[in-house]
């Protein structure tokens, strides 16, 4: 570690290790997730956990909380050995955890999510008033800016992760457990989560950031360790490493982080919006105004925005999930499907990987091959005379969890709630791109995923395209914007204000069109692949 570094955020080395998680293994049915690991972070430090989808990094917090019992291994805090049956245990060692998919009421308020479980009391009252002063003070010194009387429903996923962040404060938490805090925020959103968490080590706080976005690793972290498959691969310095070291001690390879793909050769037009309208169901402005643009066979058209300019209403309106205006008119293959049902677009050649899995790709309680056929089962190929081929399917989805790498701890039959929210991705993005279809629709489709998945799906995305098919790609970041797509439609609050060859932009010319600064009218009027001149 860089000697400066450490004086500066004071990261003790001369003590003991302010959590060691010594020879950690924990086992699920058909699965060894976390096999003999162990972990040891210092006080102020930040600690990244490296890994894989499914490589066992949110499990082995989970057995530091007190989520989950480890059927070997001990734990160390300030040296001294530690039993922690339950999260009530670890909040009372100080430990705190922000999870992946945020453990939030969404119809309580801010404060009342934040103090839940710790309320003050006064003669056997709820004393809001002192939790709500100290709230603020909170939210005031770490420059978290929340709103303490907003619903959590009515408030963005960054706020939502502030609130996460104040709920660990307010129990005066000392060690911090952040599972993939970046995988549902905005670029803006994610720098300024990393302000704010090195914010905290300065403040003493001891961090353990888990991710599997090198680029973050490498600004916010002092030391990473890397799993791979359940087992432990090495901790390093982040001062004395690579992105491209990091990537290898992941997944055991050397990963490009470029995609490698020839020119685009776009033939006849497969898909078409014209003056496509969506009303707001938050604003009197229209969340999408009057858009139109064309895709064609053989390319990849990128919409490129900073999130919440109307993309959102846009793939609704596109894939029928929501009822664009009057006057609105969506072509595919030229058929106006405009007032077709969602199952009809589907069957139709349209594949739709959404941008929440949760709300609109999976149902969490189904198994993952039940998942892999939600939009097929009544074809032919899986079911005859009304009953599902129940052994079809199974044949189905095994081909799938081969191809795409699908990790879960009972194959076929495992619950999808229970799957890490990699490999969760990883089931629509199977399903989606194996579909017959003329048109993909990819709404963030890497969200989530490791560097050697991403990797994999972007050559996936570039195949399709090589092989005559349509695709509109939807994404927040810059990196995969710039490398995947062959023309770039840039959308400001609910408009196209810009058409842009990759080729001939950069990520300065493109951040301007986004934040509205800039504004190409002609190509705004003529989004239609190629035609402006």
């Amino acid at each position: 570690m860089d000697n400066n570094a450490a004086a500066e955020r004071n990261i003790r080395t001369d003590i003991p290790y302010a959590i060691e998680m010594s020879h950690i293994t924990k086992e699920f049915p058909g699965i060894i997730a976390n096999d003999d690991i162990t972990l040891q972070l210092r006080r102020g430090e930040i600690h990244a956990l490296l890994g894989e989808n499914g490589a066992g990094k949110s499990t082995l917090m989970s057995v530091l909380f007190g989520l989950y019992q480890p059927e070997k291994g001990k734990i160390f805090k300030d040296g001294k050995e530690v039993k922690i049956n339950n999260p009530n245990d670890a909040n009372e060692l100080g430990i705190g955890m922000v999870h992946q998919h945020f453990k939030l009421v969404e119809v309580f308020s801010v404060l009342d999510n934040i103090i839940l479980g710790t309320e003050p009391t006064k003669m056997g009252f709820v004393s809001e008033k002192a939790a709500r002063k100290r709230v603020m003070e909170l939210s005031n010194s770490y420059g978290l800016n929340v709103d303490p009387d907003a619903l959590v429903e009515d408030i963005t996923v960054g706020m939502q992760q502030r609130t996460e962040i104040l709920k660990m404060l307010y129990r005066n938490n000392n060690i911090l457990i952040f599972d993939e805090p970046t995988a549902v925020l905005t670029p803006q959103e994610i720098a300024e989560l990393i302000q704010i968490i090195k914010g905290l080590a300065r403040e003493g706080k001891s961090i353990l950031f888990i991710s599997h976005k090198l680029t973050e690793i490498m600004e916010v972290a002092d030391r990473c360790t890397v799993l791979r498959k359940g087992k432990y691969v090495g901790t390093v310095n982040i001062a004395d490493t690579t992105k491209e070291e990091l990537s290898n001690m992941m997944v055991g390879r050397d990963v490009k982080f470029v995609v490698d793909k020839e020119e685009a050769k776009p033939s006849d037009v497969v898909f078409e919006v014209d003056h496509l309208t969506v009303k707001s169901k938050i604003h009197k402005k229209n969340a999408v105004n009057d858009v139109s643009f064309k895709v064609r066979r053989g390319e990849i058209v990128c919409i490129a925005g900073i999130d919440g300019n109307g993309q959102s209403e846009l793939v609704y309106a596109i894939t029928g999930l929501e009822k664009p205006e009057p006057g609105s008119k969506i072509v595919l293959d030229g058929e106006d499907v405009t007032k077709k049902s969602v199952r009809y677009r589907n069957t139709h050649g349209m594949s739709h990987i959404p941008e929440d899995r949760h709300k609109h790709g999976l149902v969490l309680d189904y198994t993952l091959e039940q998942n892999t056929v939600l939009q097929r089962y009544f074809e032919k190929e899986f079911q005859k005379s009304g009953f599902i081929r129940f052994g079809r399917v199974r044949e189905y989805s095994e081909l799938l969890i081969d191809k795409y790498d699908i990790r879960s701890g009972m194959g076929p039959v495992t619950i999808v709630k229970n799957m890490s929210g990699g490999n969760q991705q990883k089931i629509i993005i199977g399903r989606e791109m194996d579909r017959e279809h003329d048109l993909l629709i990819a709404v963030q489709p890497t969200r989530g995923l490791d560097v050697g998945a991403i990797e994999f799906i972007h050559e996936n995305i570039v195949a399709l395209r090589d092989s005559g098919k349509a695709v509109l790609l939807v994404s927040l970041e810059l990196e995969e914007v710039m490398n995947l797509s062959d023309r770039i439609l840039v959308m400001y609050e609910g408009e196209i204000v810009g058409e842009l060859d990759p080729r001939k932009t950069n990520p300065q010319e493109l951040g301007l069109y986004m934040s509205g600064a800039k504004r190409d009218k002609a190509g705004a009027d003529h989004a239609e692949g190629g035609e402006r001149q």
